[in-house]
């Protein structure tokens, strides 16, 4: 593998990617610690040394933005805003006709639907960077902490405003690299500055385990957390790549003198065709209600039970919920994002089946049933894979930032195999030897 990669940058062309990217990922890193006009730093780092990394109900956001969000820097926002409005746009497809068909029309209804979401990333990064600058300016950002009150100190309208479209401009900023990356550097941008966002709080997460850690001055904890990461991404890439392969025959055709078809394929069905969505779902919905009860200040029975089930990642409630939110959206994901009767109407119009079942509506119901039932052991590999964090916090007394949870591992694997086959593919086209032999 290590020879394969020197090759890659002996490659004049894919040397230029390779460093493009790199370079990209260097100003991305350098912009997120790039404080916010209006903020008192000082402040924020008191605070930040006083939550020791724990970011509580933005723990989420602030592990997709690289821990920028709670220093509120250029790019405190992240990524997030357009895997938000990315996804809206997905789940809009399957309910708005116009969107439907703009997907069918190919590359140029595909460039339409991109600006949408260009236009929809940008309105998010303005509601969300309003809600942070009011969150920050509350307090409600660092709880524990004596100045939390203080980070934003001035309230006049004209800081909200700079803040706001600072915060606004550094998401749009990100935008445009990622999209630099995915034209003129190697694998998709965004999925890219993702993994970077997440595996830059690898060391600190790790360190801090050494440092809460009380097996030999911590490094028992250390090198044991170590461990399970590394047998979680075996599991991951293992599941990651399983898939059911349904094998499609094409009848010969003849269209004047030639003969087309006859060839024989397959469908790949993977485990988890959902891939890490359902995670994000079910997490962003159970922030709603804590951050409801949290802004309410309500000291009402129902804020009370909130505020016990729902802020604690080791509550039994929360965890028997957050387990059933990612089963249930990975059907609903798979559902909208899979259509059984479309692949079945488009095998017939080719000329393509099954063996052994008929063209058509036997075909969609077969499809139907195979899929539901890869589903299910998909689901719960999710579902178990994401409370890792929560068995972290009760075994290394880690925080809400377990490096090795589940969000971040699914990101981080699945990024890092997809960036590694397209380098491969890049080799395989000039003869050269890829990573895998």
């Amino acid at each position: 593998m290590l020879t394969a990669f020197a090759r890659a940058f002996k490659t004049p062309d894919l040397r230029k990617k390779l460093l493009f990217t790199l370079g990209i990922i260097v100003l991305y890193r350098i912009g997120a610690h790039v404080p916010v006009p209006g903020v008192n730093y000082a402040n924020v780092e008191t605070c930040m040394k006083q939550a020791g990394g724990n970011s509580g109900l933005f723990a989420l956001v602030n592990m997709f933005s690289g821990g920028a969000l709670l220093q509120i820097t250029i790019f405190a926002l992240g990524i997030m805003p357009y895997i938000t409005a990315s996804i809206i746009l997905q789940l809009l497809t399957v309910v708005i006709p116009r969107l439907e068909s703009l997907k069918k029309e190919g590359q140029s209804g595909q460039a339409k639907i991109t600006q949408y979401t260009r236009y929809l990333t940008v309105a998010l990064a303005i509601l969300q960077g309003t809600g942070l600058v009011a969150t920050a300016r509350s307090g409600a950002l660092f709880q524990s902490c004596p100045v939390a009150s203080e980070i934003v100190p001035s309230d006049s309208i004209f800081t909200t405003i700079t803040m706001v479209i600072t915060m606004t401009a550094g998401t749009a900023l990100i935008m445009w690299l990622g999209e630099l990356v995915t034209d003129r550097g190697i694998g998709n941008g965004m999925s890219i500055l993702m993994f970077i966002s997440i595996a830059a709080g690898f060391p600190g997460a790790l360190w801090q385990i050494k440092l809460t850690g009380k097996l030999a001055d911590g490094w028992i904890e250390f090198f044991a957390v170590i461990a399970v990461g590394l047998a979680m991404v075996a599991l991951v890439v293992f599941v990651e790549q399983a898939q059911r392969r349904i094998p499609v025959q094409y009848a010969k055709r003849m269209i004047g003198r030639r003969s087309y078809g006859g060839t024989s394929t397959y469908i790949p069905l993977k485990v988890n065709q959902a891939g890490v969505i359902p995670v994000i779902f079910a997490s962003s919905l159970l922030y709603i209600p804590a951050l409801l009860a949290q802004f309410s200040g309500s000291k009402a029975a129902w804020a009370t039970w909130i505020a016990t089930n729902f802020t604690k990642g080791n509550h039994p409630v929360y965890i028997v919920t957050y387990f059933l939110l990612i089963v249930f959206f990975a059907f609903f994901y798979v559902a909208i994002s899979f259509n059984p009767e479309e692949v079945a109407d488009n095998m017939k119009k080719y000329g393509g089946f099954i063996p052994g079942i008929r063209a058509g509506r036997p075909t969609a119901e077969y499809l139907s049933y195979v899929l539901n039932r890869i589903t299910w052991p998909g689901s719960l590999y999710l579902g178990l894979i994401a409370l890792v964090p929560t068995v972290a916090l009760v075994l290394f007394n880690a925080n809400q930032n377990f490096p090795f949870g589940g969000t971040s591992i699914l990101i981080i694997v699945g990024v890092g195999l997809e960036t590694v086959k397209q380098i491969e593919s890049q080799l395989q086209q000039r003869n050269y030897e890829g990573f895998l032999r």
